[in-house]
């Protein structure tokens, strides 16, 4: 999602920072002799703040995430909003935060209409709301309130992402997030792949601390403890357990405190603190709504102080390879990226086999996903 009309042509900032970065020192990390109880009692070992805009910045093997948080009115006949409140929008072009919500690139239902991708991972987990997928494979579906859908690009697919206004009767509350996950070179032109993690399959790891506050962990890729969630697809880098990627949820009941285990070293660990005031991190406050970049081998002491918090975790071994990134395509070098082009061109990654490029489903239809090969999947 998110501006990715090839047309646009932006390059991957991965590794350049934004100007709201704050550098903060590596506490505890340099003096080898001290004993591992020091180093834990030490403040965390925090590498960088940052303020958190509509697109959240990353580190490698992730590209960027994207949190959407839109308080869509009810929906028409055509699950669209009252075309009155289209006014003043610039339909096709509506990412201000108008009334509580966008459009996007949607001009009747809000979403984004059949566009390409190539070269990476779209993992869309959706907390809120419904998302209709349809793609230039033939596959589609409906999945929201939990659901997370997991799609490879690899060589080149065509899909859209369309957020139905389903309820007449009340409003519509849509929120998701979409982290998009590198592919190395090796893979990028892998067959792209389409898969589901439906809600109900995505474990949750529920702890208690000794004043019985809770936090709930949702484990959407990457195992915690004896939580092992669905596989990734097979071309993902993902797939091998040696990259320790990972995707948590985490919910703190206000007072509450859980205590992050330490992963292997030399990943890429943040912690993005989306809702809340009052995180702390082994004593260290996190403003809300701020990113923070963590040693991944050190155990963090978490606690919400008089609000709930929750807390997205991205982690992974870094791919380290060159990235250059122009829209919708992520490969390794501009030639590359020329080609893909030439490719779209030639191809359109298999055209587009459905009626309307901004393609939703019937009201009624439920939670499903229809593969390529046509397996159906029904979820109600």
């Amino acid at each position: 999602m998110e501006n990715k009309y090839p047309r646009r042509n932006f390059i991957s900032r991965l590794g350049l920072g934004l100007s709201a970065l704050v550098a903060l020192p590596f506490s505890g990390i340099s003096n080898v002799s001290k004993s591992k109880e020091d180093m834990e009692n030490d403040v965390a070992p925090i590498k960088q703040i940052r303020a958190l805009g509509f697109q959240w910045e990353t580190k490698d093997p992730f590209l960027f995430c994207v949190h959407h948080d839109d308080k869509f009115p009810k929906g028409n006949e055509y699950m669209g909003p009252d075309p009155k409140l289209l006014q003043g929008r610039q339909i096709g072009q509506d990412f201000l935060l108008k009334d509580g919500w966008r459009m996007y690139h949607g001009e009747k239902v809000p979403g984004f209409p059949g566009h390409p991708h190539r070269g990476f991972e779209t993992i869309t987990v959706v907390r809120k709301g419904m998302v209709d997928h349809a793609d230039s494979m033939g596959a589609a579906g409906r999945y929201g309130e939990g659901d997370v859908q997991w799609m490879t690009a690899g060589v080149g697919i065509q899909h859209s992402e369309m957020f139905p206004l389903i309820n007449q009767d009340k409003e519509n509350h849509m929120e998701l997030f979409q982290i998009w996950l590198n592919l190395p070179k090796k893979d990028k032109m892998v067959k792209p792949h389409f898969g589901m993690l439906w809600g109900e399959d995505i474990p949750v790891m529920n702890f208690r601390d000794q004043q019985g506050k809770l936090t709930s962990i949702e484990v959407f890729a990457g195992k915690i403890g004896t939580f092992v969630p669905p596989a990734p697809p097979p071309n993902s880098w993902a797939h091998d357990a040696n990259n320790h990627v990972a995707v948590w949820n985490i919910k703190m009941e206000a007072g509450a405190q859980w205590e992050l285990p330490a992963a292997a070293s030399g990943l890429n660990r943040s912690l993005y603190f989306y809702v809340g005031k009052g995180l702390k991190i082994n004593g260290e406050t996190i403003p809300d709504y701020h990113g923070v970049d963590v040693v991944s081998d050190a155990n963090l002491k978490l606690q919400a102080d008089a609000t709930e918090c929750r807390i997205l975790v991205l982690q992974g071994r870094p791919i380290n390879e060159p990235v250059v990134q122009h829209g919708p395509f992520v490969m390794n070098t501009r030639d590359e990226i020329a080609q893909t082009f030439a490719d779209y061109q030639k191809t359109e990654f298999g055209g587009w086999p459905w009626p309307s490029r901004g393609q939703v489903h019937e009201r009624n239809k439920g939670r499903f996903a229809k593969h390529a090969d046509g397996r159906m999947e029904q979820r109600g």
